[in-house]
């Protein structure tokens, strides 16, 4: 499997933190954007390599920089490995609900990317109180049946 150790310097930007690449990921991964596990640390998270018309990068959440003990502005060591595993959300139960009460929904959440679903997991999740886990599940479903209309049009 391939993988890359390297010494990088954490930037941060206000609230947004990246590592950038001191390499190519084509050369180590077969391709610029390659999805990766990211040790820092000794915490690990899965992510994605960026290019966006400069240096390859790495996005640092702030949950994975707080897990990681980080503020931002560190230099450490950096080990990325290329991440061949089947990335899944699993909506919670609410959700599922949810989605199958509205037709089409359930497929419209599957043709959504890992990452989309992943944020609206989390941000259901992250609801401490019901009515506001319930109005975001409710925004979830507008949102797929926003994207159906759209695709009618």
């Amino acid at each position: 499997m391939s993988s890359k150790t390297f010494k990088a310097k954490i930037v941060r930007e206000g609230s947004a933190c990246f590592i950038p690449l001191t390499f190519d990921p084509k050369a180590v991964f077969g391709k610029a954007r390659a999805p990766v596990k990211v040790t820092l640390n000794g915490y690990t998270y899965r992510s994605t390599i960026f290019v966006m018309g400069g240096p390859a990068f790495v996005p640092l959440r702030k949950s994975h920089r707080e897990a990681a003990g980080l503020e931002g502005g560190e230099t450490l060591d950096v080990r990325l490995t290329l991440d061949t595993e089947k990335r899944e959300v699993t909506p919670p139960p609410d959700l599922v609900r949810a989605l199958k009460a509205e037709p089409g929904a359930s497929a419209r959440w599957q043709a959504l990317s890992y990452t989309h679903q992943r944020e609206y997991v989390e941000a259901i999740e992250d609801a401490k109180k019901p009515e506001t886990r319930a109005r975001r599940i409710a925004g979830a479903i507008n949102m797929l049946q926003g994207a159906a209309k759209k695709r009618k049009a």
